[in-house]
């Protein structure tokens, strides 16, 4: 009899790619589907044609070393728990059959390669017919990470665009990031940061075993996304002086990062810092499948410690010092991902704290988590991993010390301030979601704590100090915008039947999210006479020029210090807060009949804000929108002038895009940004 001869094998990955929602991944040559569902594979044959009843076929998946081997039957019963290969049950077709293979939903994510033996009469034959990547299934309900509604599964991992949130939670600032998880390479750089870890290193039997765990991957992506005990992605700077590599604010994306990572041969990028770590593995986690989100907690505890308590050091005249070891910073930036945990028992299901930034080690390494929101939320700090360090974050006490020549002069508590608000992006809209109410129950309302859209906010703050004979509070008077004066007001208030003399001190100083304040660039020193239960509001301003040059992307610490001259008594109330940059805006023209793979314009605005001439350069970038990024070079622009520059991009797939512009400026220590969200959809 004829041998049986397969001709050429046809891995349907149209076909495929659809049915498994990854048509993103279409650039890539590989075979890309998700775990617990079949996909479809075709032989064609050359000669005779397959007999079922002489004829046979058996497939076999390897994943490295591993392999299985599965008979091709003609029943159509199929077990989430186990693979299975079935002839179409459409019928077979002699000549040219096809088969599905289905895979368990918890089978490794990994690239397996795929054999195929034919046995007949004359014997059995070996073909290689091919490879596919395997991910994770949030669309399967038995797989780990299913999540049970398509707008968030939509949100979570198909997503190639978003928005990150900085700056402090009186003024947000909303930071286009653009994921770029569809964009060429990324999927074999994601794959690649899997075979490059210490885990495949040591044993790559055992790490392909347990890559069926989303707990597992995501201990082993937070640890390689740094670098610090491996060959990761990214290194850590928060010196200030970036000469050997990028500024950490300049970035705009993942791609670039992973990319100049492979490119390098896993060599670290510089630099990063806690929300590029953070977007970086988001990218990560929704390219392997794993359902994540890019979460911001303003006034982040970093409790060394352990005590939950953080100090805070000022002078007399309201100088903020560094004098602890722990620090509040005024953002700090992790993600959260979907599983279920097995491991932990009923209840710690759902959102799972992830943190990149090398802070702490966990069980030896600078990884953190997964920790259960849940878990956070009662303190349950018996569990693993990392809770005890991240309920810290959220819910540590400031102590506030007024110092004088190492002596104590003053002493106060802010239960309130630390986890102020917790947020994320919101499903399917470009604005922000509170989310502070799943980590801790808040003790009273708290204008901070509402809801916000991405503009920032028009509310006031009010802090307040207190002692037995005068109280002070501090209130900014509306969001500081550049390019106009800060503005606030100071209350005191006399709480005694006695006239007072009152020194007051007021101190600014410039100051990163992450770091004690540098020197003083603005202050103010005068008498106050109070009569018996008298108060006074006096009115302030820092003129532009008294920040600009100073203050740029970085924050401002604002303390105002009363010492009551007779009682030597002192009280102390302090602010930080960002001055709002301008915002780009982008223009398209018929943005409601935008269509992949048709040429459209935009148009981007500048107008320059501030008392000096500005000039820099303007890039303007969009995965799924823009090839790479285009660049324009800004000629100085004098203030209240505005500039223009039109720009064409050609869409290549349906869906909701990010169109993102960004100017760095030259002269001011500053980075102007701006985004326009685009629906591509078919004519």
């Amino acid at each position: 009899m004829e041998d049986l001869t397969i001709q050429y094998v046809n891995l349907e990955q149209s076909e495929n790619h659809k049915s498994h929602r990854t048509e993103g991944f279409s650039s890539s040559k590989a075979l890309v589907v998700r775990r617990g569902a079949p996909f479809r594979v075709s032989l064609q044959l050359k000669g005779r044609a397959f007999n079922p009843q002489t004829d046979s076929l058996m497939i076999r998946v390897l994943l490295g070393r591993l392999y299985l081997t599965m008979p091709v039957t003609f029943s159509k019963k199929v077990s989430p728990s186990s693979w299975r290969a079935y002839f179409n049950p459409e019928g077979l077709n002699p000549q040219s059959p096809s088969m599905f293979i289905c895979t368990p939903a918890s089978a490794s994510v990994g690239t397996y390669r795929l054999q195929l033996y034919v046995l007949s009469q004359s014997g059995q034959k070996k073909f290689a017919i091919g490879h596919f990547v395997l991910l994770c299934n949030p669309w399967c309900r038995e797989d780990a990470v299913f999540v049970p509604f398509e707008d968030q599964r939509e949100e979570y991992v198909q997503n190639d665009s978003g928005l990150l949130y900085m700056g402090t939670s009186l003024n947000l600032v909303s930071r286009p990031w653009s994921f770029d998880q569809y964009e060429a390479d990324i999927l074999e750089t994601c794959l690649n940061l899997l075979q490059v870890s210490p885990q495949h290193t040591r044993s790559r039997r055992r790490d392909y075993i347990k890559r069926g765990d989303p707990i597992y991957i995501s201990r082993v992506v937070s640890a390689m996304i740094n670098c610090e005990d491996d060959c990761g992605v990214l290194k850590g700077n928060w010196s200030g002086d970036f000469k050997q590599g990028v500024n950490p604010s300049m970035w705009t994306g993942s791609g670039d990062i992973l990319r100049q990572w492979a490119q390098s041969g896993f060599s670290p990028v510089k630099y990063g810092q806690c929300w590029v770590f953070a977007a970086v593995m988001c990218t990560v986690m929704r390219v392997l499948g794993i359902p994540c989100r890019v979460v911001t907690n303003f006034n982040s505890a970093h409790d060394t410690n352990g005590n939950l308590v953080i100090e805070e050091y000022y002078s007399e005249t309201g100088k903020k010092l560094h004098q602890s070891k722990d620090s509040i910073w005024n953002f700090h930036v992790w993600v959260e991902c979907w599983m279920t945990r097995r491991d932990l028992g009923p209840g710690m299901d759902g959102w799972q704290v992830l943190d990149p930034t090398p802070q702490e080690r966990s069980r030896g390494v600078f990884c953190c988590g997964p920790a259960p929101v849940k878990a956070i939320m009662d303190r349950r700090i018996d569990l693993i991993y990392d809770i005890p360090f991240v309920y810290a974050e959220v819910n540590a006490d400031i102590h506030t010390i007024i110092v004088k020549q190492g002596q104590v002069l003053s002493h106060s508590t802010d239960t309130e301030r630390v986890g102020s608000l917790i947020c994320t992006k919101a499903v399917g809209f470009p604005r922000l979601w509170n989310i502070t109410a799943q980590y801790k129950r808040i003790k009273s309302p708290n204008p901070s704590l509402r809801s916000r859209s991405s503009t920032m906010s028009e509310d006031s703050t009010l802090k307040r100090g207190s002692s037995q004979g005068v109280s002070v509070s501090l209130t900014l008077d509306k969001a500081p915008v550049a390019g106009a004066p800060v503005l606030f007001t100071v209350k005191v208030i006399n709480k005694e039947p006695v006239a007072k003399v009152i020194k007051k001190h007021l101190n600014a100083q410039a100051k990163e999210y992450n770091h004690s304040p540098s020197d003083t660039f603005w202050e103010a020193h005068s008498i106050i006479r109070l009569a018996p239960m008298e108060a006074k509001v006096l009115h302030h301003q820092i003129a532009p020029a008294q920040y600009e040059g100073v203050v740029g992307d970085d924050l401002v610490n604002l303390a105002v210090v009363l010492e009551d001259e007779a009682s030597q008594e002192r009280v102390l109330v302090s602010e930080e807060f960002n001055i709002a940059s301008p915002q780009i805006t982008i223009q398209i023209a018929d943005e409601d009949s935008i269509t992949p793979q048709k040429e459209h314009t935009a148009l981007v605005t500048f107008t320059n804000p501030f008392s000096m001439p500005v000039s820099g350069v303007l890039t303007v970038a969009g995965a799924g929108l823009i090839q790479g990024k285009v660049q324009f070079r800004l000629l100085p622009l004098r203030s209240g002038e505005r500039v223009q520059q039109s720009i064409t991009f050609i869409p290549k797939m349906v869906g909701m895009k990010m169109l993102q512009a960004s100017l760095s400026l030259a002269n001011i220590n500053s980075i102007i940004r701006g985004f326009k969200m685009v629906s591509v959809s078919n004519a």
